[in-house]
């Protein structure tokens, strides 16, 4: 079973969240591949990742930039897991396609805009299938500070 996260972003954008999970998931030894929604986002994250801050570096390339499988974080709009990644970060609006075929990896993370009424739905819809498909599913929802609590 899949550990499955959802992340309902209420204060801080996806690309001040985003880079302290990816890194967070590297100091824990797995390799990521972050599944985004369009060219313009992936662009934008691979921006991003390279210059959220000055005192640690994120090794990281789109699909198509050198050989995926080397790539300890990978930015992607396709299906599949061409790094062979431990967890996909799916990001603006982007979902998987097939559920139980992510059986194998150690977590899923969805991370979507709460203040956006289309991105909640389909977080909702999303919810529903990973469950029906047998992940372990929980919900985080930014609080105040910040910081993400999970709910019950």
């Amino acid at each position: 079973m899949t550990e499955t996260l959802f992340y309902h972003l209420e204060r801080r954008a996806l690309e001040d969240v985003l880079p302290g999970l990816v890194e967070k998931s590297l100091q824990r030894g797995w390799r990521a591949l972050i599944r985004a929604d369009s060219a313009d986002r992936a662009d934008a994250l691979d921006t991003r990742l390279w210059t959220y801050d000055e005192a640690s570096f994120l090794p990281h390339a789109q699909q198509g930039d050198g050989e995926a499988a080397g790539q300890p974080v990978l930015i992607t709009l396709e299906e599949g897991n061409p790094n062979s990644a431990n967890i996909v970060f799916y990001v603006g609006g982007a979902l998987p396609a097939d559920w139980p075929a992510l059986a194998d990896l150690s977590r899923i993370v969805l991370l979507f805009d709460g203040r956006d009424g289309a991105a909640l739905d389909a977080a909702r819809a999303a919810w529903k299938e990973a469950r029906a498909a047998g992940h372990d599913v929980t919900y985080w929802k930014e609080s105040p500070s910040g910081k993400f609590e999970k709910q019950n």
